[in-house]
């Protein structure tokens, strides 16, 4: 990986940071082709019980690069439209990891870095750091997921107005319109997502992954399709040993060990 670096613990948290410092983690053409092998690969390693994304240098990403010659990170030209379903394809494999995902925002997150952030299931960011839904200023529309991500997150008109006036907002306020779940001081930051890494990471694989999925697909259903579909994971989960675990580990007065059968 010449653009990202991929990390693990021994307690199944695996962390990918951004790592084009110089260019505030700008993401060029190489960094689009190995998020989406890395978050693949994420994706079928069952020891991989969380996913922590972040940046390097004090960003968390400054969207796409888009000097000449960062689009195709070195690579042969391509069409734009279908450079831009490579983007999507790295947005669709980041929303569908079975894993939980958070970002650990400090610095600039604008644009599809941005998107990114919003992109993860949980998103923690520290009192220094800045959002902005900067393509008009770019002259560009929203990308990277974000006109299916801000409408969700903010309700339809606050979406609008991220988008069409482009401005860079604060971390609170960021907070305050609901993208973001935590603001921390910034020395306070990698122990408050060390933690919930840690939590999530001992919980139970299978159910968090189909809670994941359940409320990702909650949007778009109806009640009866909700309904069916939470029956169905639950019968799933019935059949699992984390559950006898969890009913054993109850009963005996401690803390589950769930592994994921």
């Amino acid at each position: 990986m010449e653009t990202i670096e991929v990390a693990r613990t021994d307690r199944g948290v695996v962390t990918i940071t951004l790592n084009r410092p110089e260019r505030k983690n700008a993401i060029n053409g190489a960094m689009w082709d190995e998020l989406l092998a890395a978050f693949r690969e994420i994706a079928g390693r069952p020891g991989d019980r969380v996913l922590v994304l972040t940046g390097a240098g004090g960003a968390f990403c400054s969207g796409a690069d888009l000097t000449p010659g960062s689009v195709e990170g070195g690579q042969q030209a391509q069409h734009q439209l279908a450079r831009m379903r490579d983007v999507g394809d790295v947005v669709l494999a980041l929303h569908r990891l079975p894993q939980p995902t958070i970002a650990k925002v400090g610095g600039v997150a604008v644009g599809a870095g941005a998107n990114l952030a919003f992109g993860c299931d949980l998103i923690v960011a520290s009192e220094d750091a800045r959002f902005s839904e900067i393509f008009a200023r770019r002259g560009l529309s929203v990308d990277a997921g974000g006109s299916w991500l801000l409408p969700r997150l903010v309700g339809l008109h606050r979406a609008k107005e991220l988008a069409f006036f482009a401005e860079i907002i604060s971390a609170k306020e960021a907070e305050t319109f609901g993208l973001v779940n935590r603001v921390v001081p910034a020395g306070e930051l990698d122990a408050f997502v060390g933690d919930w890494a840690s939590r999530l990471a001992s919980g139970p694989p299978i159910a968090l992954a189909q809670t994941k999925r359940l409320l990702n697909d909650g949007g778009t259903a109806t009640l009866e399709q909700a309904l069916e579909a939470e029956g169905a994971a639950q019968t799933v989960n019935f059949g699992t040993k984390d559950v006898a675990e969890a009913i054993t580990a109850f009963l005996e007065k401690r803390e589950p060990a769930f592994e994921g059968r």
